[in-house]
């Protein structure tokens, strides 16, 4: 996977990712959810299954609300 650089602006959003049951996608893909742009649905992005983080951090969720804003 490749990320440009988008010189402060919001990346593109809307989409779905599929996070293959894999705790580390879910994370990465939900941090870089708080920089998506917000669709008119109000998803910046989404995770088809979040349960995996559990795995290695249970309280990622609360702690990204803690600091950012609702990342799910």
């Amino acid at each position: 996977m490749i990320i440009d650089g988008s010189g402060g602006d919001p990346l593109p959003g809307g989409g779905t990712v599929a996070t293959l049951l894999d705790h580390r996608i879910a994370m990465s893909m939900a941090v870089a959810a708080l920089h998506c742009r917000k669709t008119n649905a109000g998803a910046a992005l989404t995770l088809d299954d979040a349960s995996p983080v559990a795995t290695s951090y249970p309280a990622f969720f609360s702690q990204i609300r803690q600091l950012q804003g609702d990342a799910r």
